[in-house]
């Protein structure tokens, strides 16, 4: 196999590694809370080939001599992209958005007895009946992983509720069947990433934290806790993907076409070798 061969056939390897990014951001344009991917490109080590030996032909170059010789690109980091969502009022009580980039809801679910905690900016809820307290609810996302507040709780609301508010504070009240007599039920928890990069995805617009010691960072390089006051949390409303389709389509069009390129030189090299191997003396 030549070098170009080579060169050709590694890029198409990691041009369909930026394919399937942005197809998976496209699958997800209409997914609440989702962040889209960016792929970035480096080159591969390169040798530089010393083709001319006679120096009297290099009188007068400008460019450095011989041949840089590429191994091809790859991938150098597929980013996470925190931008904004667009924000979409729903009406509906138990829908909250974020409205600051790098903040994040902390939900929490039980694995095999052990309490996991992720990240999530999907905001849609759900009242559950409380395992822990018979005759009490509680708020869960689709998955039923429980919304924590600011203590690392989860919320408690009793049965007998007419209305749920989240006030611009961040608190959570309720309203009795009376319409009078109002409970506070705590303040929404979020988690603001310092790092987003450094965040692991877990399927379904979820995040873990790594292991901080492996990365030599502490807890505090890494996120804080900020209640959901000061307009960070937006009641009624959803925060939609950060997903823009014409951006990703044209994108997608391009690494095809870049696709297309090195598997025509791929060819090429080929149809050259055949060429050359068909020769008889």
């Amino acid at each position: 196999m030549n070098l170009s061969m080579i060169s050709a056939s590694v890029t198409m390897g990691q041009l369909q590694r930026k394919m399937d990014t942005l197809s998976h951001n496209m699958a997800n344009s209409n997914t609440t809370g989702f962040k889209r991917r960016e792929a970035t490109f480096s080159d591969l080590l390169f040798q530089q080939v010393n083709n001319n030996t006679d120096t009297r032909y290099e009188t007068g170059r400008l460019t450095p001599n011989g041949i840089r010789v590429g191994a091809g690109a790859k991938i150098a980091q597929t980013a996470l992209r925190m931008e904004q969502g667009a924000i979409q009022n729903t009406d509906r009580r138990l829908d909250f958005a974020i409205t600051q980039p790098n903040h994040f809801f902390e939900v929490q679910s039980v694995e095999n007895g052990q309490a996991v905690n992720r990240l999530t900016r999907e905001g849609a809820f759900y009242l559950n009946e409380d395992p822990d307290n018979p005759g009490q609810l509680t708020i869960v996302n689709a998955n039923g992983e429980y919304l924590l507040d600011g203590g690392g709780n989860r919320f408690t609301l009793p049965m007998n509720f007419s209305d749920i508010q989240l006030s611009p504070t961040g608190e959570l009240r309720v309203t009795l069947n009376d319409n009078v007599t109002t409970e506070e039920l705590g303040q929404v928890q979020l988690i603001h990433v310092l790092k987003p990069h450094l965040l692991e995805a877990v399927g379904d617009t979820h995040f873990t934290i790594p292991n901080l010691e492996n990365l030599g960072l502490m807890d505090a390089d890494m996120f804080e806790q900020v209640p959901g006051d000061e307009g960070r949390l937006m009641q009624n409303a959803l925060e939609q993907s950060n997903v823009n389709i014409a951006q990703e389509m044209n994108e997608l069009l391009q690494t095809q076409r870049h696709y297309q390129f090195n598997a025509r030189a791929l060819s090429m090299a080929d149809e050259m070798n055949g060429l050359i191997n068909g020769i008889r003396r």
